[in-house]
């Protein structure tokens, strides 16, 4: 039965566990979909929703660019994740972007480069992750290529409907066809771990807990 944003119950599932165990389902299952050196601006910041891709590119020498006016199609509860191959001189991501996302409900932004602007995201507790902060416009230095194609962040590829989850462990990006069954498999995940720290907690060795829980093969991938 579909669920929330027409995406089944794995996206509901998806907003209540954190990206740690979601990668360790991800190993699990034999998914590629963590998301390497991407940060929050502040650890108390997550993000979880269906993705709305961008990419960006360098402007050719005769056509100035500009930044951000793709926001009026993203739907509301979306991530919006922004292909910039990694720059880190200049941003593609705003106050005035920020403001306007807050105002519309996006979920929040995954950058493959900077931002700026950077106390306005933390004013309205827009969720922002990105490879750093930098104050120089993108403005005439980049040009808008492409939009709800895939974008591929350090060797993950981003589709627009992905399943994009992000908090202060970083960002993990899940195929849409398969967030049930990561969903599941991180609820199981969680359950040991659970279980693990209560009988430490009871009297138990570390060592005979995660003996007894299967701890050593949680991430093993299923053949």
């Amino acid at each position: 039965m579909a669920g929330l944003d027409g995406q089944g119950d794995g996206l509901a599932r998806l907003r209540e566990l954190p990206t740690a165990s979601i990668s360790d389902a991800l190993d699990r299952i034999g998914i590629e979909g963590a998301v390497h050196g991407l940060s929050p601006l502040s650890n108390g910041f997550r993000a979880v929703g269906p993705a709305f891709t961008v990419r960006y590119a360098p402007v050719d020498g005769t056509v100035g660019g500009t930044v951000g006016d793709f926001l009026d199609d993203v739907p509301p509860g979306s991530v919006v994740v922004i292909g910039n191959g990694g720059r880190t001189d200049v941003t593609v991501w705003g106050g005035i972007m920020t403001e306007t996302a807050a105002a519309r409900g996006i979920a929040g932004t995954v950058i493959d480069g900077v931002c700026r602007d950077v106390s306005a995201s933390l004013a309205h507790s827009y969720p922002l992750f990105s490879r750093g902060r930098f104050m120089r416009t993108g403005k005439d230095r980049v040009r808008l290529v492409a939009v709800g194609e895939p974008v591929t962040v350090s060797g993950v590829e981003i589709r627009t409907g992905t399943l994009v989850c992000a908090d202060a462990d970083g960002v993990v990006a899940v195929p849409a066809a398969d967030g049930e069954r990561i969903a599941e498999t991180a609820v199981q995940i969680e359950r040991v771990e659970s279980d693990i720290v209560a009988a430490v907690r009871a009297g138990s060795s570390l060592r005979a807990a995660r003996e007894k829980f299967g701890y050593h093969h949680l991430q093993t991938r299923l053949s």
